[in-house]
């Protein structure tokens, strides 16, 4: 870490966005991780927003948080020893020791995570033929109304579950 200390420190003077976009294009950062590193050089000692994804749940608009909600009823009715946490504001299920599904929202869709490239790959034929979806290199969009597929989600969560073994 001290490595990193020394880069902020010579980051000091410059703006957040330009501090993000410095470990970003410089060092490969991902979002999260360069803007964990630039808050807590800033001094800020947590960027937790939410404690609980009831409270996450609060901040989403109706119409959202009913879909983030009843993707992950699809998800634990099948697998109800995931559990679902907090984790980079955002909410996510986990077993015991990974990841396994995660969503984030944005203010015109919703955006799945099933923490693997290689499940994107595996399920692609089947997003392809479901043009609502809007497939990237590590997510998946749908919009914020959008009609659960539940045997979807459990097949690529149990996709995740079978290579997080």
């Amino acid at each position: 870490m001290s490595y990193w200390f020394k880069v902020m420190k010579g980051l000091a003077d410059v703006k957040y966005p330009q501090q993000i976009a410095h470990l970003r294009e410089n060092y490969g950062f991902s979002q999260a991780h360069a803007n964990a590193l630039v808050m807590y050089s800033r001094g800020s000692t947590t960027t937790k927003k939410y404690e609980t994804p009831a409270e996450y749940y609060k901040t989403l608009d109706t119409k959202q948080a009913k879909t983030v909600k009843a993707i992950f009823k699809a998800i634990t009715a099948k697998y109800p020893d995931l559990e679902l946490v907090i984790a980079w504001n955002q909410p996510m299920l986990k077993d015991a020791t990974k990841y396994v599904f995660g969503i984030s929202v944005a203010t015109n869709h919703i955006l799945m995570a099933p923490w693997s490239k290689d499940v994107l790959e595996k399920f692609a034929p089947k997003f392809a033929k479901m043009e609502e979806l809007d497939v990237k290199k590590k997510t998946i969009g749908v919009p914020n109304d959008w009609k659960v597929d539940t045997k979807l989600l459990q097949d690529m969560v149990k996709a995740r579950l079978a290579e997080a073994k």
